[in-house]
């Protein structure tokens, strides 16, 4: 098929990218993409792709500066309470007569939703026995997720989050805050293991009870979201859980998941043996 100029000049920029980062963003979706180079393009004063191109080649910051646009770090805690609360409800009651419980959370971001499911599992008397490991591509967001930092700003919405998610406590017990931000308790942090990984190039890390990887797989083609399909597969215990975003689905009709809870959209890997 014949590339328009546009086309062929982001199909370069992206190439450029791979080979000198090693990050993979050929198959993400184009409109996604685009807003975020055009975005770029114009911070850098730029008229067009091509200049781009040739600016992340020569200039590490500029590279640098694009892999962060391209990294999606919207998140909160207990974002969309619902889904929290049918974990909460129909999930980690299936989980409790494990051993050891392990959780991914893929792309987690600055790490709302890995706290969020870290409070979540304390107040269900689980925390001894669960490894949460927290993975994202971007590096910076990363270490901001390890601190346990919250804006100040944001925990009115999150109090309110956390009560709608079936909380049972206070909220206000598990952070202090100064002038600036919310900090979250240490004792949140005990059994997390933070780790850059690409879900795009990398492969399992491990085999997990839970998987949660939300609203993702939405900036991904269709290609990428099977790859990445595959891999959950590939990472997930027979009869593990895996979670989407609101936006988003997996196909049950070929394949290794089932529906659990269809509105919230969190599956079931098919297995005859279950080990949950």
């Amino acid at each position: 098929m014949k590339l328009n100029k546009e086309d062929l000049e982001l199909e370069l920029l992206l190439l450029a990218i791979y080979r000198l980062s090693g990050y993979d963003f050929r198959n993400y979706m184009r409109s996604s993409i685009m807003r975020r180079v055009q975005s770029r393009m114009n911070v850098e004063k730029l008229t067009s792709i091509t200049s781009l191109t040739e600016k992340i080649i020569h200039d590490e910051r500029v590279l640098s500066d694009i892999l962060k646009d391209f990294s999606i770090n919207v998140t909160e805690m207990f974002r969309d309470p619902d889904f929290f609360k049918a974990l909460r409800e129909e999930v980690i009651p299936l989980l409790k007569a494990l051993p050891e419980i392990r959780i991914w959370h893929a792309g987690c971001s600055t790490g709302e939703e890995v706290y969020s499911m870290a409070i979540l599992i304390e107040e269900e008397g689980l925390a001894d026995r669960t490894k949460i490991y927290a993975t994202d591509m971007n590096e910076t967001v990363l270490k901001k997720a390890q601190t346990g930092t919250m804006p100040l700003n944001k925990m009115q919405s999150y109090t309110k989050n956390y009560i709608s998610a079936g909380g049972k406590k206070s909220f206000s017990e598990y952070y202090s805050a100064d002038s600036q931000a919310a900090h979250l308790n240490d004792s949140l942090k005990k059994n997390m293991v933070f780790a850059q990984h690409n879900l795009v190039t990398d492969g399992s890390l491990n085999e997990f009870h839970l998987i949660i990887c939300r609203n993702v797989l939405i900036y991904f083609n269709q290609q990428l979201q099977q790859q990445v399909f595959r891999l959950f597969d590939a990472s997930l215990s027979d009869g593990g859980f895996l979670g989407l975003g609101t936006k988003e689905s997996a196909r049950t009709d070929q394949g290794f998941l089932e529906a659990f809870n269809t509105k919230e959209k969190i599956y079931r890997k098919k297995s005859r043996n279950p080990v949950v």
